[in-house]
Order: C-alpha cells, then sequence, then structure tokens
C-alpha cells in the first residue's frame, strides 16, 4: 500500500492505494491523519466543511470527494458494495471501464466526483425526474482551473445543477467550484458560469446526453425541460439526498449489505467497525505498485456521434 496526501488544503485525509492503477485490484481507501484510521468516503468524511463554511459569510462549503480527474478517462468511483467504499475503477464486461472521448472531449470536462453523506434512494420516485434515485452519492462536477487527484477532499460551493435521467434513473449533476479557485468569488449563481466560462454549461449538458452513445446506448434524457437549475434548487437537492443517507445508516431505509456496504469508522452504529479492522482490509489487498498497469491504445481514440 502506498500512503499519499492528497490537495485537501486542511490536510485532514490522505490516500492509501492499493494493488495497481487501472486493474480491478485497484484500490484508493481514504485514511483520516488524526486519528490514522481508514474512513468511509461514503458515510464518515462530512458533508459540510466546517472550516471553509466558517470562513465563508454566504455559502454553505461541501467536502467533495474526487472520483475522476479532469481530462482523464477511467471511470474511478466510491465503490457502495465494499467495506469502507475505496474508490475503484468500475468494470464494463470484466475489464476496467473508461470512458469514450466523444468529440471534441476528452476524457471528463470537469473534476468529478461526489458528495459524502448523500444518497439517491432507489426507493424514491423523485418529483421531477419523475424517475427512482441512482443508488450513489450526489456527482459534483468541480469546474474550477486546478486538476484535483482521485481521493482529493476539495472544498466546494454549489452553484447549480442538471436534472439528469441516466438509463432510466435520477442522477442529478451538481455545479461546484473550489473555494479557493481563483474565479470562486465571481462564481456564485448558475449564471455566473455562463459569464466566466462560456460554453461549459452546453458542452456539460451535451456530455452528459451523449457519453454513452459509443457504446451502443441511446442519448441520455433529462428533467427540467433539459435547463440547469439555480443554487437554491441544488441546495433543496442536497437535503433531501441528505435525508436519504440518513435514513440509510440508520437503519430506516432497508439495504441488502452485499449491494450497499454501511460499515464506517466514525458513525458509532452498529456497522461502526474498529480502527484495526479497517487496517486488516487495506492489509489484504494487493499491495501497491508504482507503476500504472498499460491500457489499450484504443482508450485515446475519438468517437463521433451524429446529434
Amino acid at each position: 500500500m502506498a500512503s499519499q496526501s492528497n490537495d485537501n488544503e486542511n490536510e485532514r485525509y490522505e490516500t492509501v492505494q492499493c494493488g495497481q492503477l487501472y486493474t480491478l485490484n485497484y484500490r484508493c481507501y481514504i485514511r483520516d491523519v488524526q486519528t490514522k484510521a481508514i474512513v468511509s468516503p461514503f458515510h464518515d468524511i462530512p458533508l459540510v466543511n466546517q472550516q471553509y463554511t466558517s470562513e465563508n459569510a454566504t455559502d454553505v462549503v461541501y467536502n467533495m470527494v474526487v472520483e475522476v480527474p479532469r481530462w482523464t478517462n477511467a471511470k474511478m468511483e466510491i465503490n457502495k458494495k465494499l467495506k469502507m467504499n475505496p474508490i475503484v475503477q468500475d468494470v464494463k464486461s470484466g475489464k476496467p471501464r473508461f470512458v469514450h472521448n466523444v468529440f471534441p472531449y476528452h476524457g471528463y470536462l470537469w473534476n468529478y466526483g461526489a458528495l459524502p453523506q448523500t444518497w439517491e434512494d432507489p426507493n424514491h420516485v423523485d418529483e421531477d425526474t419523475k424517475t427512482t434515485g441512482d443508488n450513489d452519492p450526489l456527482d459534483v462536477c468541480e469546474i474550477g482551473t486546478a486538476l484535483h487527484a482521485t481521493g482529493s477532499i476539495v472544498p466546494v460551493k454549489i452553484v447549480g445543477v442538471l436534472g439528469l435521467i441516466d438509463e432510466g434513473e435520477t442522477d442529478w449533476k451538481l455545479i461546484g467550484i473550489d473555494v479557493r479557485d481563483k474565479l470562486a468569488s465571481q462564481i456564485n449563481n448558475i449564471d455566473d458560469v455562463e459569464k466566466h466560462l462560456p460554453g461549459l454549461l452546453d458542452a456539460t449538458r451535451s456530455w452528459f446526453k451523449y457519453y454513452k452513445v459509443p457504446t451502443g446506448k441511446p442519448p441520455n434524457k433529462f428533467a427540467l425541460n433539459e435547463q440547469y437549475a439555480n443554487r437554491e434548487f441544488a441546495q433543496r437537492v442536497i437535503n433531501e439526498t441528505q435525508k436519504y443517507w440518513e435514513n440509510l445508516t440508520n437503519g430506516q431505509t432497508k439495504v441488502d449489505d452485499k449491494d450497499c456496504s454501511i460499515a464506517n469508522a466514525t458513525l458509532n452504529n452498529d456497522r461502526t467497525i474498529k480502527k484495526e479492522d479497517g487496517d486488516k482490509l487495506v492489509e489484504g489487498d494487493e499491495k501497491y505498485h508504482t507503476e500504472p498497469a498499460r491500457f489499450d491504445s484504443s482508450v485515446h481514440h475519438v468517437a463521433y456521434v451524429p446529434k
């Protein structure tokens, strides 16, 4: 395994990597630097970043867990099924999954990740999308200028949201920006994004609409007439999904552990594990390889999609 500090300014968390990047054995765990315990990026990292929220007079600042750095293709994600929810590479047809480069884009357009302590409940039909949740934490597109590594915990403010319906499931896409970014003071609502980053919102909608078309699937659909909702609407989505997460972790909403692990280090409930048990999980995984695995050159091919 290999420990690495991420670019969270308060240095509260670090990554612990196991296995080899771009293989099915790769694991990126999160460790609390203060307690030295492995923590779940789904359940243990607080939703609200208290340090930056207290310094900010107008915004609630959230912790974002970065899964995919901008311009990269490997579909890294918090794994809900594994204990302590390490970040792993998604699997497609038994192989590590890479998203296609739909012209004119290469990989992801933003630093992509999730808000901890949120959950899109697959048992709940959303009144705006008319579909059920996708059983994942809320997704975030971080639109700042810096590149953030997988496993980074980034303080973001949320300025809007896009209502994606991905293969028939509700999959809200929050639009946020690192509060430390040079543009953060100028981007405070969704309209500011178009003003300061012209074209990004249209490109984002197009990316989500067509990114699965090269795999043979139809274009995705959207709620809200394909329009972005403002920060107040986004806040409501965050509040709702935080409640669903609370119901998940306190046992009100029943799920099979095989589908969603609730193992944690900090919630002090019947699924809380001891520090030594978290350490054993990491020790039981494959030793970290410093050299990433080679992947097929087709990952860099460009897909052209009729629109």
